[in-house]
């Protein structure tokens, strides 16, 4: 008696097992067959197609994410190509070249020195970009694109003074021929309004490029006399054979030593931008 009891419930839980499993397998077939019943008129599912609310922001926010590390990246070339670290970095590096000591000061120092000086002298113009373009926008109180354009504004004040003091306004008509596809009447002066953007940074740098290499020219004219000396005597003494260089490179530091010389081309590169 106890052991058909004991098969009895076996049996049972026997159909309870295969009972789950039949349902589990039925289960896919049996909606697709009352997909008809629910969707009568064979409308696609589009749920997973069309884009909702959450998802048409969630793209926004990955767009502007995109667009900021992107003017990211480029924030490097802007600091090199539109303030004034391209002439201080070409200075000292002529500088360096021209007291013969091609590793000292290294470059990093170089760099280093060269991005001081160029936020000492980009500072009045930061400071406008700041408190007219970036504060503002930060309070909600312009949009991005008029910030951008107040902050632009004053970026290219900066370029084409250095421009002007410089002279060099045939660097801006040369990019500006060559954007309109043709020469610029003689009578039309071109003013800062109608100058594009993308023409005036390029003169811009031509124009840092000139000032620098003119500078330079002057910075190497004492090291070049005290090389010239000291090649004649020991050429006169009969010493063909040791480097002029090997005994000119202490009076070169000597003699920019006693003139003070790393404060003279600080203060010369600094008024230059006056």
């Amino acid at each position: 008696m106890f052991k058909e009891h004991g098969c009895s419930i076996k049996r049972r839980l026997l159909f309870a097992l295969a009972a789950i499993v039949v349902v589990g397998a039925a289960a896919p077939v049996l909606a697709q067959s009352s997909a008809p019943i629910d969707n009568p008129v064979g409308i696609p599912d589009l749920r997973g197609v069309i884009p909702t609310a959450d998802s048409a922001k969630g793209v926004t926010t990955t767009l502007q994410i995109l667009v900021l590390m992107t003017v990211l990246t480029l924030v490097p070339a802007l600091l090199i190509l539109m303030t004034s670290f391209t002439r201080i970095v070409v200075v000292l590096a002529l500088l360096r070249q021209a007291l013969a000591t091609p590793q000292l000061p290294p470059g990093q120092v170089l760099l280093g020195l060269s991005m001081f000086i160029t936020i000492a002298v980009m500072a009045p113009t930061f400071d406008k970009v700041y408190s007219e373009a970036v504060s503002p926008y930060l309070e909600k109180e312009l949009s991005q694109r008029a910030a951008l354009n107040i902050a632009m504004g004053h970026m290219r004040d900066f370029m084409y003074r250095q421009i002007e003091a410089s002279e060099n306004h045939e660097d801006i008509y040369l990019f500006e021929e060559y954007r309109r596809g043709g020469p610029i009447p003689p009578d039309e002066n071109l003013r800062l309004a109608d100058v594009k953007t993308t023409s005036l940074i390029p003169a811009f740098i031509l124009s840092e490029l000139k000032t620098a290499f003119v500078m330079g020219f002057r910075i190497y004219l004492p090291f070049l006399v005290i090389d010239m000396v000291i090649a004649s005597i020991l050429i006169s003494m009969g010493m063909m054979m040791l480097p002029p260089v090997l005994i000119s490179l202490p009076f070169k530091l000597l003699l920019f030593v006693l003139a003070d010389g790393w404060h003279l081309i600080v203060q010369s590169l600094l008024y230059s931008f006056h």
